[in-house]
């Protein structure tokens, strides 16, 4: 009887041991296959979560294993900057370009404010009409030259030749026209048939045809603007009114005498408009006669942009145009206006 309790006894020692030896190993099975898994099969187990205190704490960061297109949405850095609800105007080609009713909000006070600030206490190092961000010609390799009248108004700039537009309009060659405010004032019906004409881009010659400056340099005898505030309202009110008058707000913005110190440059950037120069003197300011106008209109190269006037019908601009555009036609030139291309 002893015997057999002890028997007894021994089994169930027996049996407790083994139960304990099965279920470490199963623990361990578990244990080693979870770390098998692969990652796409534990990342969809619940994870920690994180409390509202600890998540404000931890800094922002992007994972190392983001896409890079999670990192597309920081401003590069060096860019110029924008005036507040302003977008820069990228250089129009005939993909980008805005449709001709394309409108544009006008400057508030504090965006006024906010570049009056940003560029006060900057000094220019450049003048001239070839400081950074003025583009003097068209990129391209095709024969097409442009052609850019400006109409200055003033004094003794407010007239318009009549027989040079009427040339381009029988001849459908299309131009682009630089047009300054006190020539509008002077001339509302022809600008009105002008802004009508599809042959014809309008753009912005400033409000007072002064050269663009910070701190009132000279060109030609003309005070320059003389602070960021006059900058400012030499390049918007012009483009406000012209965009009032057509629907349509210029692109381009092109200066009294078309000179520029640097710091002036940048704020028309930031404004949204680009700078228009040139690489050929059509006409000198309207001084010089009929064949020295055409002799410059035949060094006209693939992407030229003429720099002529259209305000002064008492000289040879006219004739010398007229004179030059079938020369330049049976040399396979064609012409375009200023926003056909990329500009440079």
């Amino acid at each position: 009887m002893r015997e057999r309790s002890l028997c007894f006894l021994f089994f169930l020692f027996a049996m407790m041991a083994l139960s304990s030896c099965q279920s470490s190993r199963s623990q361990s099975a578990a244990e080693s296959a979870e770390a098998s898994l692969p990652l796409s099969a534990t990342s969809s187990m619940p994870s920690p979560v994180v409390s509202g205190r600890e998540a404000a704490a931890a800094p922002d960061r992007v994972s190392e294993s983001a896409p890079t297109s999670a990192l597309s949405s920081e401003t590069p850095r060096g860019e110029p900057t924008v005036a507040p609800g302003l977008a820069p105007g990228p250089a129009p080609t005939p993909e980008s370009r805005p449709p001709a009713t394309v409108t544009h909000t006008s400057l508030s006070a504090s965006d006024i404010s906010d570049l009056v600030d940003r560029y006060s206490q900057i000094a220019p190092h450049k003048w001239g009409e070839r400081v950074a961000g003025v583009r003097t010609h068209m990129v391209t390799k095709e024969q097409v030259i442009a052609l850019t009248f400006d109409a200055c108004g003033g004094k003794e700039g407010s007239g318009y030749d009549r027989k040079l537009i009427e040339y381009l309009i029988k001849e459908k060659i299309p131009a682009t026209l630089f047009i300054n405010a006190r020539w509008i004032a002077a001339n509302p019906e022809v600008f009105a048939e002008l802004a009508a004409n599809p042959l014809f881009e309008i753009e912005n010659h400033g409000t007072e045809h002064r050269p663009l400056s910070v701190n009132g340099r000279l060109a030609y005898g003309i005070a320059g603007t003389k602070s960021v505030s006059e900058v400012i309202h030499e390049v918007t009110d012009n483009a406000d009114q012209i965009e009032k008058l057509t629907g349509r707000r210029p692109l381009f913005f092109r200066s009294g005498t078309a000179y520029y110190d640097d710091v002036a440059a940048s704020i028309v950037h930031d404004l949204g408009a680009q700078l228009a120069g040139y690489n050929l003197l059509g006409d000198a300011g309207a001084t010089y006669n009929t064949e020295q106008v055409y002799r410059a209109l035949l060094q006209a190269k693939s992407g030229s942009i003429v720099l002529a006037h259209m305000n002064h019908p008492e000289k040879d601009t006219a004739e010398g145009v007229i004179k030059a555009i079938p020369e330049l036609q049976k040399a396979g030139f064609h012409f375009v206006q200023l926003a056909t291309y990329l500009l440079e």
